[in-house]
């Protein structure tokens, strides 16, 4: 008779009678062991209580002490203009509409700028001095202004590619080769998830009306080379927050668990004969997506909050606008979400940047002083790094009356666990062109974020086509200046 023998597939020990013998080798000695603990997991209830799948984390013990237990990144795609926002450049203002000196510029890359005649063009909003720290400022963030004692700018940033995607996926991974682990990937890994019921990689997704929005492809948070199950997953503001989330008609919870209790158990044979990481993917996006059945809604329901807190935000929530991904950051971090990722895809002003980035940095500014005040109120600023910037920073030079984009120095904030609010880092020359003074790479931020972390950068690797991997390749420094 061709095929296996007949017999009960939710039978464990039925199942191992049916595997073959190139299967039962090639899990060698550990099939014993591996076989009493696939009897255990399938004598036990898969769904609820402490049974969930969690992932622990490969960094059981931290390397160095942890300053903080999540990230959230409001990620400003599109290349903010740091001389618009956090670098202020007087003698750039000076000499508006004069030749850029060739000594700046010679031999260094422009994106679209190639052969045109470059004229130095002055920043277009006035700064302003704010609180005790006496921060420099861009005027267009009025409210960012009142944090500012919360904030330490970096002033000297800079990345590797001048274009959008792969400056994205270099801010995101580390390389601009695609494919790579996300950031957030890398943090999952590492330390796992503090939450059963909901992704430990969340990321969401915004769009104002100014400026060029800026396309994001799901893959700035995909996991790479890493199993599946750490990569991001993206909620919706607006609308369903996740698709397909909800049970058919006529599908009531109980069937729902009946199917993924079932599904799960055959995934779990099919792990212990194939010993493949994506199949305990499945099983955990299953078990995990029956939880959120019930988690997202009533972490999408902000109705619950005080009218304060929605104006503090400046937001009724579920319009899929920055400031409602701001207050359900917070939400998820609340509930153990281990890094979010909130992206606004409206800083790409290669032509009337006076008026748009005045409209952006409105679109912006309320719901990221409003986070760190709400954050802050409830004792979660002290464990919550919050990172604010773009993938690049745009030219000192002209494209018409808009600015091109550049690598070679720009502008970030960093806010909370360990962060030394109120300071400063680094600077770049008198018109805001070359990083001069501690040039900080991308490498050098994401030691740095893993190390408050409670990560050595250097000892979080994954071996992947013989060779190990980490996100900061062979390089990265901490920025030991900026923490407390």
């Amino acid at each position: 008779m061709l095929g296996p023998p007949p017999g009960n597939p939710l039978d464990p020990v039925d199942h191992l009678r049916r595997i073959g013998r190139r299967a039962f080798l090639r899990r060698g000695t550990a099939y014993g062991i591996g076989s009493m603990a696939l009897v255990d997991l399938l004598t036990r209830p898969t769904l609820g209580g402490d049974s969930a799948r969690r992932w622990p984390g490969v960094v059981r013990t931290p390397h160095v002490p942890p300053r903080a237990r999540r990230i959230i990144q409001l990620y400003m795609a599109g290349g903010p203009s740091h001389l618009e926002t956090f670098d202020e450049k007087p003698t750039l203002a000076r000499m508006h509409g004069q030749p850029m000196p060739e000594s700046f510029t010679q031999g260094k890359p422009i994106a679209q700028l190639q052969g045109a005649e470059l004229k130095c063009f002055a920043p277009q909003h006035p700064f302003i001095r704010c609180g005790q720290s006496g921060q420099r400022i861009a005027a267009i963030f009025p409210e960012l202004v009142r944090v500012a004692d919360e904030l330490c700018i970096i002033r000297s940033m800079t990345t590797e590619a001048i274009n959008h995607d792969p400056a994205h996926t270099f801010m995101n991974t580390g390389t601009t080769i695609s494919g790579r682990p996300a950031l957030g990937s890398w943090l999952l890994y590492g330390l796992g998830s503090e939450t059963d019921d909901l992704p430990g990689f969340v990321v969401l997704t915004s769009t104002g009306q100014f400026g060029q929005a800026q396309p994001i492809a799901a893959r700035q948070w995909h996991s790479g080379f890493l199993p599946s199950r750490f990569q991001g997953v993206e909620f919706r503001s607006k609308g369903d927050p996740v698709l397909y989330l909800a049970n058919p008609p006529g599908v009531n919870p109980s069937r729902q668990h009946d199917l993924v209790e079932t599904i799960s158990r055959l995934n779990a044979l099919a792990d212990l004969e194939l010993d493949d990481p994506e199949i305990t993917t499945r099983i955990n996006a299953y078990e995990t997506a029956f939880r959120m059945q019930t988690s997202v809604p009533d972490l999408m329901d902000i109705s619950g909050e005080p009218r304060h807190i929605r104006q503090l935000y400046g937001t009724e929530g579920n319009d899929g606008s920055f400031a409602a991904n701001c207050l359900l950051a917070r939400r998820l971090a609340e509930r153990g979400v281990r890094f979010i990722q909130l992206y606004h895809r409206d800083w790409d002003h290669h032509g009337a940047i006076k008026e748009h980035i005045a409209g952006t940095a409105r679109e912006v500014d309320r719901a990221s002083a409003a986070l760190l005040i709400d954050l802050k109120q409830r004792g979660l600023l002290d464990d919550t790094l919050v990172l604010w910037g773009g993938e690049f920073g745009r030219t000192p030079m002209a494209q018409g009356d808009g600015r091109d984009h550049h690598i070679q120095g720009f502008s970030i904030w960093l806010a909370g666990a360990g962060i030394r609010g109120g300071s400063s880092l680094g600077a770049t020359d008198e018109l805001g062109y070359q990083a001069v003074e501690n040039p900080v790479s991308v490498h050098d931020l994401h030691a740095t974020l893993l190390h408050l972390m409670g990560i050595d950068h250097t000892r979080l690797t994954y071996r992947f086509q013989g060779r190990d991997f980490r996100l900061t390749d062979v390089s990265g420094r901490i920025l030991t200046e900026i923490l407390t």
